[in-house]
């Protein structure tokens, strides 16, 4: 294989202009093509991974499996909530109500190769750089894209509707829509320079 040639500018471009972008910025009811998402997905499967474990599992909810993403997570927590005393409708409605406004929803996880003798962060950092590169996929298609935790993200229960055993890890939500913003969002950070030691 040939040494690739990249155009640092547009490598630069499309990192430094990554954005999250969250629902209220979602235009609903305007389904972004599998094809784009299954580039982002496979762009997901070239992260680093140490030993080849590539700890990634995605499942993705279009369509109707939105509808039933809705209804998996708010009852759940519903369920628990109630047993915990703690239940808040608004939260139950976000949770009806979020995933219908997206275009996809993919669910995160790591699965826990025990085999491999690897600390569990690092199989930890691997689904978190494949998730950059569904990001950075999404940015260059110009889409609204964000990583959520929330819901039912660290509940043990969860874990059986994701096929995942008590050593993986439910690693939260990525939501995909398109924008309905005519600006793409401006960005924050403070300089590099207070956060790099040089040692020559």
């Amino acid at each position: 294989m040939e040494k690739p040639v990249f155009n640092i500018e547009e490598v630069n471009k499309i990192i430094r202009n990554r954005r999250s972008m969250f629902v209220a910025q979602f235009k609903e009811n305007d389904p972004i093509e599998d094809s784009i998402i299954e580039e982002m997905l496979e762009n997901a499967n070239w992260a680093p991974t140490h030993k080849l474990t590539e700890p990634w599992r995605f499942t993705v909810f279009s369509g109707e499996g939105l509808k039933e993403l809705a209804r998996f997570q708010s009852e759940l927590y519903k369920k628990r909530a109630e047993r915990n005393g703690n239940f808040k409708a608004p939260v139950y409605e976000k949770l009806q109500q979020n995933p219908l406004k997206c275009s996809h929803v993919i669910a995160i996880a790591m699965k826990r190769d025990l085999s491999s003798g690897l600390p569990e962060v690092e199989e930890v950092a691997s689904v978190s750089m494949a998730v950059q590169n569904m990001y950075l996929t999404a940015s260059a298609h110009g889409l609204a894209a964000y990583w959520g935790t929330g819901g039912v993200t660290f509940y043990p229960e969860a874990k059986e509707y994701f096929g995942l055993e008590e050593e993986d890890k439910l690693m939260g939500f990525f939501f995909v829509a398109k924008p309905n913003l005519d600006i793409w969002p401006a960005g924050r950070r403070k300089p590099i320079a207070d956060k790099v030691k040089w040692v020559k």
